[in-house]
């Protein structure tokens, strides 16, 4: 059978998709937009979301799927149309990346309620579930540092001191390669936090050391940072990011190991994340 694999050009699903094809699965590699970057031996298909009507063909033979959860409130998908077509077809099987945000009591912060609403529809539907809630994903830091980094050597930030426990993005996908090809996932949750708490100084340093080079770090307020990690993401989102800063400062984060737990192999370290992402910042 094949394994359905939404956003398979994404940080974390082209992950998966690899990691399914290393592991002798079928894979259906849905985008957006044709993709002469994706692994050879991936059924790749044009599809959207955000367009039920392209997603019949997508399941045609298919029995498991990867999905996304909420990745821009102002794009919020139809949960309950993906999920009644995707039934129907007869996929039996989902693993969801949905966010650590949905722990959180704030319901009215659309984060957390629009994962919310999608983790619960796919409970009431009666497939076969897992869900993968990470906390702060590391590629978000080049996300909001890449540019400032590669055209004045600095990185902005309104509390330095803040920490984080960053996920690897290759960590969840093998989290959710092992959940759609072993036995033992079925109807569980797993919360993935980094392996070690690092302030944000430390995650400009490891970077700095990964391209050899010394990045000034230089203070803002907390408007000016909003309006930095605005550029890239949703305001809502960056409003977010911020005030986690604030609430992080001089704090520990939480910590996980329940990568090595389910896989057998360590989390990586940040500091691997920016070797293996340089380039990114060069």
């Amino acid at each position: 059978m094949v394994v359905v694999v939404f956003g398979a050009r994404g940080n974390v699903g082209h992950h998966v998709a690899d990691g399914l094809l290393a592991a002798g699965e079928q894979v259906r590699a849905v985008v957006r937009t044709p993709a002469a970057d994706l692994t050879p031996g991936l059924d790749a298909v044009r599809a959207d979301l955000d367009r039920p009507e392209t997603l019949p063909t997508v399941f045609d033979g298919a029995d498991k799927m990867f999905l996304y959860g909420m990745l821009d409130p102002q794009r919020p998908y139809n949960i309950e149309k993906v999920v009644a077509t995707a039934a129907a077809a007869g996929i039996r099987q989902v693993v969801l990346l949905s966010s650590v945000s949905v722990l959180e009591p704030d319901a009215d912060h659309p984060v957390p309620l629009l994962n919310r609403t999608i983790e619960q529809t796919i409970q009431r539907s009666g497939l076969d579930w897992t869900f993968l809630r990470p906390g702060s994903f590391a590629v978000n830091t080049r996300t909001w540092w890449a540019d400032s980094i590669r055209a004045d050597n600095v990185v902005r930030l309104p509390y330095p001191l803040a920490q984080s426990a960053p996920v690897h993005e290759k960590d969840i996908a093998a989290l959710a390669v092992a959940a759609l090809t072993e036995p033992g996932h079925s109807h569980q949750t797993y919360t993935v936090y980094g392996a070690e708490s690092l302030t944000l100084q430390r995650q400009v340093e490891h970077i700095g050391e990964a391209i050899d080079r010394s990045i000034r770090i230089e203070h803002v307020s907390d408007e000016q940072a909003r309006a930095e990690v605005g550029r890239t993401m949703h305001p809502v989102v960056a409003e977010a990011i911020v005030s986690q800063w604030a609430a992080g400062s001089g704090v520990p984060a939480l910590t996980s190991t329940i990568v090595e737990k389910v896989t057998g192999a360590p989390a990586h370290t940040y500091a691997q994340w920016a070797v293996g992402h340089a380039d990114d910042f060069r």
